[in-house]
């Protein structure tokens, strides 16, 4: 029977679970988005092994589970003595960096396609209007083609940012105490799953309502019709 007192109880935990979730999402958007543009550039790159690199990358990321590539990055990359060897070993043995490369990585790819598909439809004309001007080709990008893009995208990235915020679970799988990996463990202490789960989905609900009011709220102030942003 389902104890609504158990679920007041373990609220302030679960509550308290959910900062490191939101610390996982923020980390993992700000380098999906950082790595977007190249990956989007490259795409759109008129040398053919700079586009099937970008492509290649992006086949891979969009078409593998995520948590497939976070246990490859998780378990795989100890397998190699290079890598136990490297600078990169201090990192790539957390579990806390291996989530945030992993889903990174997974994000650009889906930022990436987008970015690239919305620079690739800028009309010819507004490309030939900022020739006209005399802008440069560094200034035509920077200027008008990336702020368009940009600004045809953010539905798009907004809707990836609240996936992010649910693919953060899988953190839980590598050993980390987010919101699902603290439902896990208070379901074995408690034996009692529904109301655990029930309560971190809550959450999640609350997290990922907020974010999506604060993405139409920018959309809005930008100007762009709002879509429908699932959670």
């Amino acid at each position: 029977m389902f104890d609504i007192h158990l679920l007041g109880a373990v609220v302030p935990t679960l509550l308290a679970a959910a900062r490191l979730t939101l610390l996982l999402t923020a980390l993992v958007v700000l380098l999906g988005t950082a790595l977007a543009l190249p990956v989007a550039l490259c795409a759109n790159s008129s040398w053919r092994p700079v586009r099937a690199v970008a492509q290649g990358y992006m086949l891979f990321f969009r078409g593998t589970p995520a948590l497939v590539q976070l246990f490859l990055l998780y378990y795989g990359a100890g397998q190699f003595d290079a890598v136990r060897e490297s600078f990169l070993w201090p990192v790539l043995r957390n579990p806390f960096w291996c989530v945030v490369i992993a889903l990174g990585l997974n994000s650009a790819a889906y930022a990436g396609k987008t970015l690239a598909a919305a620079l690739d439809a800028i009309p010819q004309g507004v490309r030939e209007a900022a020739f006209m001007l005399g802008l440069s080709p560094s200034q035509r990008f920077r200027r008008v083609d990336l702020p368009l893009a940009l600004r045809a995208t953010l539905p798009a990235l907004g809707n990836d940012v609240i996936l992010t915020c649910k693919a953060t679970s899988l953190a839980s799988t590598v050993t980390l105490l987010e919101l699902t990996g603290t439902a896990r463990l208070l379901t074995a202490e408690t034996y009692a799953p529904y109301e655990m789960f029930f309560g971190a989905g809550l959450v999640y609900l609350a997290i990922n309502y907020a974010l999506m009011h604060g993405l139409r709220r920018l959309e809005r102030t930008l100007n762009i019709p709002t879509t429908a942003l699932s959670p």
